[in-house]
C-alpha cells in the first residue's frame, strides 16, 4: 500500500532494514532510509506516512471477514515458481483451494475474440493436458481464457484465475458462476487489495503473475498486439517455455502466434502432446527406474544429499537446492552436471531439476 514502492523496491527495503518490522517500528527509520539506494524524499514520505498501518489493518479485517489467504514473499506458502521472478508481487491474495506448488502448471492465453477453430484447439489442449495432471492458469477474461478455465472444470482439472483487480469484485461479471466453481477446484489470485480501482496498467502487471506461476505458456490465438503477447514475452524473460499454435498468414487472429514462432520466441505446437513431449512430462517407465537404482546406488555423499532433497520434493529449483543442502551454487551446479551425465537427474525448464 506504500505509494511508489513496487516489488523490487520493497525487497530492497526489507533486505536493507534487516526485516519487515523495522520499516514500521524503527524510530530512526528516516536516517536509515536516506542511505538506501533509489529511495528519495518522496518515497521516504510514503514509507513514513502515519495512516498507512490503519489502512493495512482495515484490509486485514476484510481478508479475515471474507476468508481470503495472504501469501507474503518470505512465507513458506508463497508460490515457489514466483520466488524466482525479481518483479513478482511481494504479497498475493487468494481465494479458494489454491495449490501452486504442484508438478505441472500451464498458462493458456489468447485473444478475447477467438475463432471457432481457436476455441476447439483450446478445448483439445486442456483435455490433452489432463494426461499429465496439469493445473491450468489463465486470466478469467473473455475468449480463450474462459474457454480454458471451463474446459478444465469440465474435466475435473484444477484451474487458477489471475485477476487484475481486488478479490472483492469480479470482472467480467458474466464469469461469476465459473469463478465460483473454480473456488472448489483451484481458485482466484490477485496482488491488489480490496477497493482497488480498475486501471489499464493492472492488466499487464497481472500477466506477469500468470507467466510466473507457470512452467510454460501456450498462446492459442492472438492478434499482432495484446495481453497474450505481453504474457509470452514475460514468460520468456523468466526463462520459461513458450508455445504457440500456428495459423494462416491471412488470419488476423493468428498474426501474433505466427510472429512469436517466426522470431523464435515460441515453439510451434499442434496439440497437447507436443507440449508434454517438449516439457519432458512423459510418464516414466518403472523398469528404467529400477535399473537406475541398481546402476547409481553408489553416489558420493554430497551427490546423495542432492538426490535425497530432490526425491522428497519431486522437482526443485537450483536456488532451493543450494539453500536446503547448504552448499555454494557453483558446487551444486557441478554436482548436478555429474548427476545429469550419469543419468540420475534431468534438468527441466527454469533451472529446475528432477530425478530420472
Amino acid at each position: 500500500m506504500l505509494k511508489g514502492i513496487g516489488p523490487v523496491n520493497a525487497r530492497n527495503l526489507v533486505a536493507y532494514c534487516g526485516g519487515v518490522d523495522a520499516l514500521f517500528t524503527d524510530k530512526k527509520l528516516k536516517n536509515t532510509l536516506e542511505k538506501v539506494p533509489g529511495i528519495g524524499p518522496k518515497l521516504i514520505a510514503s514509507i513514513t506516512e502515519k495512516g498507512i498501518l490503519l489502512k493495512a489493518e482495515q484490509e486485514l479485517a476484510y481478508v479475515r471477514k471474507h476468508h481470503l489467504r495472504m501469501h507474503f514473499y518470505l512465507d513458506p506458502d508463497y508460490p515457489q515458481r514466483l520466488k524466482h521472478a525479481e518483479d513478482a508481487p511481494v504479497l498475493l491474495y487468494s481465494k479458494g483451494q489454491l495449490v501452486t506448488d504442484v508438478e505441472h502448471m500451464v498458462a493458456i492465453v489468447g485473444t478475447r475474440t477467438p475463432t471457432e477453430q481457436g476455441k476447439r484447439l483450446c478445448v483439445d489442449l486442456v483435455e490433452g493436458l489432463k494426461a499429465c495432471n496439469a493445473t491450468i492458469i489463465s486470466g478469467l477474461a473473455y475468449g480463450i481464457d474462459i474457454v480454458a478455465h471451463r474446459t478444465a472444470l469440465k474435466n475435473d482439472m484444477p484451474t487458477i484465475g489471475c485477476v487484475a483487480h481486488g478479490l472483492d469484485r469480479l470482472y467480467p461479471g458474466e464469469h461469476a458462476n465459473t469463478a465460483k466453481e473454480m473456488l472448489e477446484h483451484g481458485g482466484l489470485v490477485s496482488e491488489l487489495p480490496s477497493s482497488s480501482p480498475f486501471a489499464p496498467g493492472n492488466f499487464p502487471a497481472r500477466n506477469r503473475i500468470i507467466a510466473g506461476l507457470s512452467d510454460c505458456t501456450v498462446v492459442v490465438e492472438s492478434g499482432p498486439k495484446g495481453g497474450s503477447l505481453i504474457t509470452a514475452d514475460i514468460a520468456s524473460s523468466y526463462d520459461r517455455e513458450v508455445f504457440a499454435y500456428p495459423g494462416r498468414p491471412t488470419d488476423a487472429r493468428s498474426e501474433g502466434c505466427n510472429k512469436l514462432i517466426q522470431q523464435n520466441k515460441a515453439a510451434l505446437i499442434s496439440n497437447a502432446q507436443d507440449v508434454i513431449t517438449m516439457m519432458e512430462w512423459l510418464p516414466k517407465k518403472k523398469k528404467k527406474a529400477h535399473v537406475q537404482v541398481a546402476l547409481f546406488g553408489d553416489l558420493m555423499p554430497d551427490e546423495q544429499t542432492l538426490v535425497d532433497i530432490i526425491k522428497a520434493r519431486g522437482s526443485l529449483h537450483i536456488d532451493d537446492l543450494c539453500v536446503q543442502s547448504k552448499m555454494a551454487q557453483g558446487k551444486v551446479a557441478g554436482l548436478l552436471l555429474n548427476l545429469e551425465f550419469s543419468g540420475v537427474v534431468r534438468s527441466l525448464p527454469g533451472k529446475m531439476y528432477a530425478l530420472n
